[in-house]
């Protein structure tokens, strides 16, 4: 099958074999896509596992893991803020200590509930 008629297929949102998409990747000019911290965790997960190319559209789907971990960020560390283990001291040293166990927390969660999930 040639390369066009494998791009047309595509497009056209047709399932490929495998052998089709290799060709279909090396036919169209990939685009640079930048990520944040957990989409670009996610995609190397997705790579290693070899899964990254059964999902139709990698890119929407990797931004939409970094919008989900920002959301859970921010949800967490609101509900953080209220617990008494986090609360600000006024000895600098313990702040930042808490602070960091908090950051600790959030971004096992968000690895554990949105990253590392196939």
């Amino acid at each position: 099958m040639e390369a066009q008629e494998i791009i047309r297929k595509a497009d056209a949102g047709e399932g490929l074999t495998v052998e089709e998409i290799k060709i279909y990747r090396e036919a169209v000019k990939p685009v640079k896509h930048v990520y944040g911290k957990y989409g670009t965790l996610k995609r190397k997960y997705l790579e290693e596992k070899g899964i990254d190319w059964t999902i139709a559209d990698l890119p929407t789907y990797l931004h939409g893991v970094d919008k989900q971990a920002d959301e859970l960020e921010e949800t967490m560390r609101a509900k953080l803020a209220r617990d008494e283990r986090f609360t600000r001291t006024g000895n600098y040293i313990e702040d930042c200590r808490r602070l960091n166990e908090m950051q600790r927390l959030i971004e096992e969660e968000i690895l554990h509930e949105i990253v590392y999930v196939a």
